[in-house]
């Protein structure tokens, strides 16, 4: 079996580029954050349910950051600093987005009156992740994934009470026990699997439509290594053995909260036998199978921002088309 594909992925991964410096020493520094957030060097980055604004110039997209004089009122996110510049996230409604209140009316916030040619919008890590620089990919998804976890753990799981936010939004302490809670990530193995004549194994779940296919994935358990993930998740979805899970790279998918960690593995079973649950349909393809039957509209694949896409690609030695 051939494993010079699994040498190194083929392109980034799109959602685990960043520039800044986290500056975790600096979360629980009050004055300092005081100090930073009244410097009007200091960027704001709003977002909504996972959307920001984002401003279209040609082919290029930046994100939408404002200063802080003119951020709205919401939670506040130390993101980082870069080149002395501090980046905050703020919770908010997206400024000059309608609310179902304001009756169509928009209002364009002072700092984007006078900004470059440009349309801008409210768009999500889905539509723009792989747009956007490193730079605003890497605050995109930092943001994303921080309001996620604030928007579900606002009560302390010990006694109810309400939490509040310290440390630049990266813990929530409860006012009654003192206890401490910090986000959430969850780890999620992802992975491409091969059998011994180079056939890759695509499915797709019962909520997606016929052709959109991707590689299988699952979460982590308690207790669990990546590896034995790997082959528990592979067993438990189409019934195939696979060994040898080989690790080829990360990203964070905040959707809400998980970490895809990619593998590669060898099949030693090629019998599918789907849990339907879990799966509606899986195939194996060579190459040229996948080729034609995403040529004909036959299948679809996940998109570039994905490290499914990623894996896939890097098995088929090249880019392929056809994104859902």
């Amino acid at each position: 079996m051939e494993t010079s594909a699994e040498d190194q992925l083929i392109g980034p991964l799109l959602l685990a580029r960043g520039t800044i410096d986290r500056s975790s020493a600096l979360r629980g520094d009050a004055a300092w954050l005081e100090q930073a957030w009244h410097d009007p060097a200091s960027r704001v980055l709003v977002i909504d349910d996972g959307r920001t604004l984002v401003r279209r110039q040609g082919d290029e997209v930046h994100a939408v950051l404002f200063p802080t004089a003119e951020a709205p009122e919401g939670e506040r996110y130390l993101l980082g600093v870069e080149d002395a510049v501090a980046y905050f996230a703020v919770a908010a409604p997206l400024p000059g987005v309608p609310s179902p209140e304001a009756n169509g009316r928009v209002t364009i916030p002072l700092s984007l009156r006078d900004t470059p040619e440009g349309e801008i919008v409210a768009a999500g890590l889905r539509q723009v992740g792989g747009l956007l620089g490193d730079r605003d990919a890497g605050l995109l998804v930092y943001a994303v994934a921080l309001e996620a976890w604030h928007s579900s753990h606002e009560y302390c799981p010990r006694c109810g009470t309400r939490t509040r936010v310290v440390a630049g939004g990266h813990i929530r302490v409860c006012p009654r026990d003192e206890s401490q809670h910090f986000p959430r990530v969850d780890p999620a193995v992802i992975m491409m699997v091969r059998d011994a004549d180079d056939r890759c194994l695509l499915a797709r779940g019962p909520q997606w439509p016929e052709g959109r296919l991707s590689v299988l994935a699952g979460f982590v358990e308690p207790g669990e290594s990546l590896e034995h993930a790997v082959v528990r998740e592979v067993a438990e979805e189409v019934g195939v053995t696979v060994v040898h899970p080989r690790y080829l790279g990360s990203q964070p998918w905040p959707f809400p909260r998980s970490l895809m960690l990619g593998f590669f593995a060898d099949a030693v079973s090629t019998t599918l036998t789907p849990d339907a649950e879990e799966i509606a349909e899986a195939r194996w393809f060579t190459r040229d199978e996948l080729l034609q039957a995403i040529q004909s509209g036959e299948v679809r694949l996940p998109p570039p921002v994905s490290i499914a896409r990623r894996l896939i690609e890097t098995w088929y030695g090249g880019p392929l088309s056809g994104d859902w």
